[in-house]
């Protein structure tokens, strides 16, 4: 397979499945082992994931149902990590369901704003921590005027022409 990457265009990775069965000492039974070998400039990569679903498309089974439950995995960790949402130390249930509450709105604009930047930028699959850090996390000089609040950002703010696109493309508040 390296000998196929390098004799092809370089236009990114090689990437091919397989599926065999087999059977470990330990095992009860054979089952469903789906192989995936990716090929690129760092070299290969190769990932193996044991199954008993009775799908038969190696790729598909790879890609839309292991990948897939990672993916949810990584949001349930980002909400976990990035957001604190799994601090309920309050005494009360009650306390700690409003908190919880609380956390999945956070959540919610986060995901928001990380859907609201441009489709092939870094910020697109930013982590929440990232976002929170770059962009909400900013010191600025606010100004209230009689009909307005005015927010002033430093001049030397690395992300300031990101912070203004995606302010214009959440809706305005209004009251």
């Amino acid at each position: 397979m390296k000998a196929r990457f390098e004799s092809a265009p370089k236009d990114g990775k090689l990437c091919r499945f397989k599926e065999f069965f087999d059977g470990a000492a330990s095992w009860s039974r054979v089952e469903q082992i789906i192989a995936r070998v990716e090929v690129g400039d760092e070299g290969a990569d190769t990932r193996f994931i044991v199954t008993n679903l009775n799908i038969r498309n190696p790729r598909v089974l790879y890609e839309d149902v292991y990948c897939r439950r990672g993916q949810a995995e990584n949001h349930i960790k980002s909400w976990k990590t990035h957001l604190a949402a799994d601090r309920t130390s309050c005494s009360k249930a009650t306390a700690n369901q409003l908190r919880l509450f609380l956390h999945g709105g956070a959540y919610w604009l986060m995901w928001g704003l990380r859907a609201s930047m441009p489709k092939r930028s870094m910020w697109r699959v930013a982590q929440f921590d990232i976002l929170r850090l770059r962009l909400i996390k900013v010191a600025a000089r606010v100004v209230e005027l009689k009909t307005m609040i005015k927010i002033h950002l430093p001049t030397a703010y690395p992300a300031q022409d990101v912070l203004s696109l995606a302010l214009t493309r959440i809706p305005r508040l209004v009251t």
